[in-house]
């Protein structure tokens, strides 16, 4: 759809009684509204876009939090499934608020059936988890927040 073809449609509906009308095409949003605001976007694949963005953010917020408090975050290893507690009756390896030293175990991410130790690297104490149990989780997505010792 090209400008002139959109400038018609827009004279169209103003001589309807048409209050708003809405089109969706695949790199083309429009809006009209009679009274109000006449709103155009076009994106090519507005999905990516956002995605873009919201990875964006999220990047630049854990480069401030681990520069700025001495916060360390530990990202998942792999791609899997995240699993807070080695089975559904144990507790779970780690919570909020808990000391944890190098080498203690803060989860397990299932790939192909394997279950993976994921160890800690640092001695701190766990500020966040970033993931709730059984979600599936991207390779290098963030998984805790740990706050170093010293």
């Amino acid at each position: 759809m090209n400008i002139n073809e959109i400038k018609e449609l827009i004279m169209a509906i103003d001589k309807t009684s048409i209050n708003k009308f809405d089109i969706e095409m695949k790199d083309l949003k429009l809006s009209i509204q009679k009274g109000g605001i006449t709103s155009m976007e076009c994106i090519t694949n507005v999905e990516d876009e956002v995605e873009k963005e919201i990875n964006i953010i999220e990047n630049k917020e854990i480069e401030k939090t681990e520069t700025d408090d001495n916060t360390y975050i530990v990202n998942a290893p792999i791609m899997g499934t995240f699993y807070s507690a080695s089975s559904p009756e144990a507790g779970d390896y780690v919570n909020v608020g808990n000391q944890v030293k190098k080498g203690d175990t803060l989860c397990i991410l299932e790939a192909m059936k394997l279950m993976n130790e994921i160890e800690c690297d640092v001695d701190g104490e766990i500020i966040e988890i970033l993931v709730e149990n059984e979600e599936l989780v991207e390779y290098d997505q963030p998984l805790f927040k740990i706050k170093v010792n010293g």
